[in-house]
């Protein structure tokens, strides 16, 4: 009840009426989507691209996949550039963040969003959303390491759960796409996603 009340809220807020289509239900089809950032403090990070893909059912569209490339404001540091591999020169024919943002809202639409921490993603986001058309994102979260979380403690209660990416996708067992890739990291969390609900179905 809350979720619809936050949603009901959020949609008098929204200042362009040509984004009403972010609170049409898509039931069937979810998205996974993840950004690589300047910096993991999202008051100062700028995004340096998003990679999304749709999930339908049990399959990953990877032919239905979004990758864009943004170009910063600020200066890149150094000790961020190791981490997502993204040098000055890879990004500087990136797309502005505002235009960056609108293509993603329309590969989205009103689809559920899958991702791993996704309050990050989702916050780094809306950051460029909300000055534009006056609300944050109104799709339904999914956090794939909450679902892990609540599968591991259902079968040891009193157990430690570790929730690094490194060990979700060991102790899934599912292919290890190169990660800090945004487009790889969101195909690497919908297959854990998927992994997940499968696993549990079998409980």
């Amino acid at each position: 009840m809350l979720t619809a009340l936050r949603r009901a809220w959020a949609k008098r807020q929204l200042s362009d009426p040509d984004y009403a289509y972010l609170f049409d239900e898509h039931p069937d089809e979810l998205v996974s989507f993840d950004c690589e950032a300047t910096s993991l403090d999202v008051k100062a990070a700028e995004i340096l691209s998003i990679g999304a893909v749709k999930i339908k059912g049990n399959k990953i569209l990877a032919s239905e996949s979004f990758y864009v490339l943004v170009k910063p404001e600020g200066i890149m540091q150094a000790s961020n550039i190791k981490v997502h591999g993204l040098r000055p020169k890879d990004v500087s024919g990136g797309i502005p963040a505002a235009d960056a943002v609108r293509q993603l809202l329309a590969f989205i639409g009103g689809r559920p969003l899958v991702g791993y921490y996704l309050e990050y993603d989702i916050a780094l986001v809306n950051k460029v959303l909300k000055p534009l058309i006056g609300i944050g994102l109104p799709n339904r979260p999914i956090e794939v390491s909450g679902i892990y979380y609540n599968q591991e403690l259902d079968k040891n209660p009193d157990g430690y759960v570790d929730l690094r990416m490194a060990t979700l996708i060991e102790k899934l067992q599912v292919p290890d796409l190169p990660r800090h890739d945004a487009l790889n990291d969101a195909i690497n969390v919908a297959v854990m996603y998927l992994t997940l609900v499968a696993r549990g179905k079998r409980k």
